[in-house]
């Protein structure tokens, strides 16, 4: 080659080198181009064929090498539609090829970008900064699941969401084993549970179907009381109500009264209505003379209530039966009298048993004792077909217990409100007609993992079958010591209608519609292709490409994860491109001292001619 060999490759040197500069000044404008990959330059060197004892150092060319690979840093954006891709990938685009009345027509050719500055536009269309379309595959709103697996460019049109039945409420709550209702008395067992005997005849809320139970006695004893002898000892019957100090009497006793001045009314004893009035002497009818004895009083009492089962005294301790025909309450006028014989403020016994056939229901004259008996379940808003909201609440009542001895299981019945203003035999209350027993561990058992209402008509709404899942150990009964039912979730998957309000990028790759029902529904899932050669794609104006047989086709399905309100950065750095700037700066300037000092030999072989 020679002389003139070694000028060309130098031409050739400053050709690279000028290459170099352009890709560094492109870098270098692009360096705050969202997702931009810079291109860097490779240097090949031309070595022309001669014997191996004549090889040359050769010329040189320049070629792009791309970073398409490489990432930028990932930074946060107030704008909910952008997103980046931290990994590898591209979002699939489509840019339209023109407009017709306004709208794109698109020429169906698939670009890729990384650039995310994707925000929605008039027509409902996601469009970055460069004019590209996002594309993606709809959701099926009913299934939540891609329908189908080609993208396509994405348009969410400002349409109403269709309202939502609600067909399944899912349930979780723990009862107390003993329920704090109303009519709750420790000290009288049965006392906090639902009981038919106490609703109108013909209206048992039991389960439908549940057989009537028949009247049972049920009894409630005193404390152990002494007299007043000396030394004092417990009450017998034969001990008096009333009498002096060291006598066989009760300790506080009951008077007959005195005419006065002033007058003094006599001591009374209630039972069931029943007015028993204490006098000196002579008694008859619901009489009593204070100088009777506990066994007189008794044996009155019984006549009163009916019982067959006598009321007794024994150590002390008085124990009264109620028998069937009505519960037992004795109160008295005299409190310290009625303290003396064991009972503080009153005696009550409330009969087990009682009731008609169960009907499942409560109607508006029992509504008042339902609510005495029961504890609320919780609410939650449900929904008709047509979107109109009712508040459908719950309520729960025990209906046995397993401390009332052999044969009793602790069973618990669900009621849903049917008409808050019911009045008369209007129904108010449904039983979800299931009897839920439980084990001595407060575990169901058997477990029952949903109950559906069966046409369920709720203040006027139409909800059709809902089903309220319980699923495994959904509800417990363990001890609470508030008595209530701690309800744990509660939540219905019915919805009024909505309108598109917004859309938002969530972290699993797809576009979110966000609209005035307060739903958040899954429009579409986000397309992000990946490539085998991926720094062989064409790169084309606005931070997009093209694929090559290079880069082989786009696969879908093995991507990086997308960050929604974000934005890839510019993997360009400008600190390595001034770097780059300055050594292709020296290698330029060296190729120009390889031309001068060429010329100046070519001077001096036409000087070796003159």
């Amino acid at each position: 080659m020679g002389i003139f060999g070694a000028l060309t490759t130098a031409v050739g040197g400053l050709r690279a080198g000028s290459y170099a500069l352009e890709n560094i000044s492109g870098n270098i404008a692009n360096s705050q181009t969202t997702a931009f990959k810079r291109i860097d330059t490779s240097f090949l060197d031309l070595v022309p064929q001669t014997a191996l004892t004549a090889q040359l150092a050769g010329g040189v060319t320049a070629q792009s090498r791309s970073t398409n690979s490489v990432q930028g840093d990932v930074q946060s954006a107030s704008v909910a539609t952008f997103m980046a891709i931290n990994g590898n990938g591209f979002f699939a685009v489509q840019k339209p090829g023109s407009f017709t009345d306004g709208s794109p027509v698109f020429d169906g050719v698939d670009r890729y970008t990384r650039r995310g500055d994707f925000q929605l536009n008039k027509d409902g269309y996601l469009v970055n900064g460069a004019g590209y379309y996002l594309e993606g595959v709809p959701i099926d709103p009913t299934t939540g699941n891609p329908s189908g697996s080609s993208p396509q460019v994405l348009r969410f049109k400002n349409d109403f969401l269709p309202a939502q039945q609600t067909t399944k409420i899912d349930y979780r709550a723990n009862l107390a084993s003993y329920p704090l209702t109303t009519a709750h008395d420790t000290s009288v067992p049965g006392s906090e549970l639902l009981r038919p005997g106490a609703f109108s005849a013909g209206h048992n809320p039991l389960v439908l179907g549940t057989p009537a139970a028949p009247y049972t006695d049920s009894s409630v004893t005193g404390t152990a009381q002494n007299n007043k002898a000396t030394p004092s000892v417990a009450n017998t019957a034969a001990t008096l109500l009333s009498g002096a100090a060291g006598s066989d009497s009760i300790n506080a006793s009951f008077s007959a009264g005195s005419a006065g001045p002033p007058a003094v009314p006599a001591d009374t004893i209630t039972v069931n209505g029943t007015v028993i009035t204490f006098v000196a002497s002579g008694a008859t009818g619901n009489q009593l003379n204070v100088t009777d004895s506990i066994g007189t009083l008794l044996a009155k009492i019984d006549a009163i209530t009916g019982t067959a089962t006598p009321s007794t005294i024994s150590g002390g301790k008085i124990t009264l039966h109620s028998g069937t025909a009505s519960d037992l309450q004795v109160t008295s006028s005299n409190s310290t009298a009625l303290a003396a014989l064991g009972f503080t403020g009153q005696a009550v016994a409330t009969r087990g048993g009682g009731g008609t056939v169960g009907t499942g229901q409560v109607v508006g004259n029992d509504n008042s004792t339902f609510l005495n008996e029961s504890v609320s379940g919780g609410a939650v808003t449900a929904y008709d077909v047509s979107g109109a909201p009712v508040n459908l609440q719950f309520r729960w009542a025990k209906s046995d217990s397993a401390s009332l001895g052999a044969g009793h299981t602790d069973t618990w019945n669900m009621f849903y409100q049917i008409n808050p203003n019911a009045t008369g035999t209007q129904v108010a209350w449904q039983n979800a007609n299931v009897n839920f027993t439980f084990a001595p561990n407060g575990q169901m058992s058997p477990a029952i993992s949903s109950v559906t209402l069966n046409n369920a008509v709720v203040n006027g709404v139409s909800l059709g079958n809902p089903v309220i899942n319980f699923g495994s150990g959904g509800v417990t009964q363990f001890a609470d010591a508030n008595g209530n039912v701690q309800v744990n979730q509660i939540q219905g998957d019915g919805f009024p209608a909505g309108q598109l309000q917004s859309v938002s990028v969530s972290t699993n790759g797809r576009i979110v519609g966000n609209y005035t029902n307060g739903r958040n529904i899954d429009l579409a899932e986000i397309s992000v292709a990946t490539f085998n050669g991926t720094n062989f794609l064409k790169r084309i104006d606005g931070g997009a490409f093209e694929a090559t047989d290079e880069s082989g086709a786009a696969l879908f399905g093995k991507a990086g994860t997308i960050v929604g309100s974000s934005l890839e950065s510019s993997n360009t750095d400008i600190a390595d491109e001034f770097t780059k700037l300055i050594v292709t700066q020296q290698a330029y300037s060296a190729n120009t001292k390889v031309i001068t000092t060429t010329n100046s030999m070519v001077q001096d072989l036409l000087n070796v001619v003159r």
